[in-house]
């Protein structure tokens, strides 16, 4: 398993990423509305944040379940942003 400090990096990068993809289509599209690629920051802000909580969450019996579970909503939400992002 990889460290939690590996672990926290590779999460800012990959909602980092996703934030940025947005910006760039912002910037592709100026006349579009921006309210919906907003939601997705905002979105994406949020998840990040949950993503964080869980990672330095204490007192967790099982470690491995635990991080398991944290890579496969993490690994949803941010395919669910992507496709958001994609429909715009």
């Amino acid at each position: 398993m990889a460290s939690v400090k590996n672990l926290k990096r590779d999460l800012n990068f990959l909602f980092g990423d996703i934030i940025e993809a947005v910006y760039v289509w912002q910037l592709t599209n100026p006349a579009a509305d921006v309210a919906k690629s907003e939601e997705i920051i905002d979105e994406a802000i949020t998840s990040f944040d949950e993503a964080i909580d869980a990672v330095n969450a204490k007192g967790v019996e099982n470690k491995k379940a635990h991080f398991s579970t944290l890579k496969n909503n993490v690994e949803a939400k941010a395919k669910a942003l992507v496709e958001k992002l994609n429909n715009l």
